[in-house]
């Protein structure tokens, strides 16, 4: 009995062993039948819009800084001492053409008058007595029974000259002296408003003294830089060595900044384009010109300042026959989506644009490159298209009927919509 248990245990792992091997090897030799699945192809649902030729009103961006037409700095034509000086005369004060400014000591003036006066009334004496000695001397001559003509030097020719030299260099000096007491008083030369003063009350002043520094308020400019692909649109006055101009009115430029904390619009034009491009950036550079900076506007804005930052935008010839295409809808390279109908399949095209902003871009329809009316145009962003690739459009807000069911097998489900992903 002993025995037979011993053999049992030898056997039976040998046996379970042999079993597992056969059934191993069966189902190797006979695998179970497995079930086929095909997936259904997968399609992005987008968004689109049909292409049509439109109308564009272009408007060109700039940035610039507003500088005075005129800047002057006050220099007096005589010397003296300030006596008076006008209560606007300070930093911001305004002043019209011909105000006064301010006024010198004009004594040492009038007293030069005076003494101007007095040499012209000797002079006149001198005149006088010289005349008469020379009539005297031709009457001497003739009386002592000579004929002819009488030399200069018998006539007094030279002394009579000079007593009229004296005379006009002595009227010479009475204007002289009145322009300098004219100068005494020192007036705007144009309406302008006050930049610097340099002096005050009490204070002498000379010839080359800095009084003060003023800018003129009838109108300001801004230097724009143009940049190249836009500037070909825009009506530009460009000038000419006879003067002419080859137009006579300048785009409308748009002005706009923020001044205390509150956006400010201007309006003005262009009114020439300076004659060498920028040495750095190969820019043209148009000056536009607000009129009238500083009047008081209905809506109470402020004035346009001098040294304020502003953002331009030149009005230029509208685009006719061109494609607005959003930004959103446009990959790196000017490269856009189109879809084909009806089989709804993605088309690559890359396009050159006219214009463009951080909003679109504007495609000539008549340009080698281009999409033609009535195409769609993707513009739901898609990571990774590609050509012939199908998609579910909703075109201007309609969903397209999915034509993927016409091709699809008899007994097959249709095809599972996936979301795009999103950039």
């Amino acid at each position: 009995m002993r025995f037979l248990l011993r053999a049992v245990r030898f056997i039976l792992p040998f046996v379970v062993l042999g079993a597992c091997v056969f059934v191993t090897w069966y189902l190797l030799k006979n695998p179970p039948p497995q079930e086929k699945k095909e997936m259904p192809p997968t399609f992005v649902r987008v968004e689109g819009t049909v292409l049509n030729k439109t109308e564009y009103e272009l408007r060109v961006r700039s940035q610039g800084t507003v500088q005075p037409r005129t800047r002057s700095t006050l220099l007096p034509e005589v010397s003296g001492k300030i006596i008076e000086i006008s209560p606007s005369f300070r930093p911001g004060g305004f002043f019209g053409q011909g105000d006064v400014l301010m006024r010198l000591d004009p004594l040492d003036y009038e007293t030069a008058i005076v003494i101007a006066k007095g040499t012209l009334a000797q002079a006149e004496v001198m005149l006088a007595e010289e005349k008469a000695r020379a009539d005297q001397a031709v009457e001497n001559w003739r009386a002592m029974g000579r004929t002819g003509t009488p030399s200069a030097l018998v006539t007094r020719a030279p002394q009579v000259a000079k007593a009229e030299a004296d005379v006009a260099s002595a009227k010479a000096q009475i204007m002289k002296a009145e322009r300098d007491l004219e100068r005494t008083t020192i007036r705007s030369p144009y309406a302008c408003q006050v930049l610097e003063q340099a002096v005050d009350v009490g204070q002498f002043v000379s010839q080359g003294t800095i009084l003060g520094r003023i800018f003129a308020v009838d109108y300001v400019e801004i230097r724009l830089p143009l940049p190249e692909r836009e500037s070909q649109f825009l009506k530009l006055p460009q000038s000419f060595r006879d003067q002419s101009t080859a137009t006579e009115d300048g785009a409308k430029v748009f002005l706009k900044s923020i001044v205390a904390g509150k956006p400010v619009a201007w309006e003005g034009k262009i009114v020439r384009v300076e004659g060498s491009l920028d040495a750095e950036t190969r820019q043209a550079t148009a000056v536009a010109q607000v009129t009238d900076p500083y009047a008081r506007r209905a809506d109470g804005s402020p004035p346009l300042t001098i040294g304020a930052f502003v953002e331009a935008e030149i009005s230029g010839e509208p685009l006719r026959d061109v494609y607005i295409i959003p930004r959103n809808a446009v990959r790196a390279g000017n490269e856009i989506i189109l879809i084909d109908r009806p089989q709804n399949t993605l088309r690559r095209l890359t396009v050159d644009p006219l214009v463009s902003n951080e909003k679109h871009i504007v495609v000539s329809a008549s340009a080698a490159k281009a999409p033609k009316p009535g195409d769609v145009l993707c513009i739901t962003p898609i990571p990774f298209p590609a050509d012939g690739a199908r998609v579910l459009p909703s075109i201007d807000g309609q969903m397209e009927a999915d034509t993927a069911k016409e091709d699809k097998p008899a007994g097959k489900e249709p095809p599972m919509m996936v979301k795009p992903a999103t950039t």
